[in-house]
């Protein structure tokens, strides 16, 4: 079964840090780009971070430019996304994905309080 497992979630005070982990199960992604989107409640999904498969390449959503840091390791099938300078309003489900493979995680809930 293929699956993207993400972690690292949780409930942090704005301003502060979470490192979160999409490890990939079932099959490889090396070759494939690899992103990070988030959902908050009552919004549609928002583009976060996109990676490129040799990790060359990076994208990020205006919102995040700055702040968060997407990264990959190939070796252990896992990319990153390192969160600095937490707001409120990034709180949402993150959630990882393989574009072109059609693969989606179920998601780890981020909560920044003020």
């Amino acid at each position: 079964q293929v699956q993207l497992v993400e972690s690292g979630g949780g409930l942090v005070q704005a301003g502060g840090s979470l490192r979160l982990s999409c490890a990939a199960s079932g099959r490889t992604f090396t070759y494939y780009d690899m992103g990070w989107s988030r959902q908050a409640p009552g919004k549609e999904r928002e583009f976060v971070a996109l990676i490129s498969w040799n990790g060359d390449t990076t994208y990020y959503g205006d919102s995040v430019k700055g702040r968060f840091t997407i990264s990959r390791d190939n070796a252990k099938d896992t990319i990153y996304l390192q969160m600095n300078s937490l707001k409120p309003e990034d709180t949402a489900i993150y959630l990882c994905n393989a574009p072109a493979a059609g693969y989606w995680g179920q998601g780890t809930q981020v909560t920044v309080s003020s």
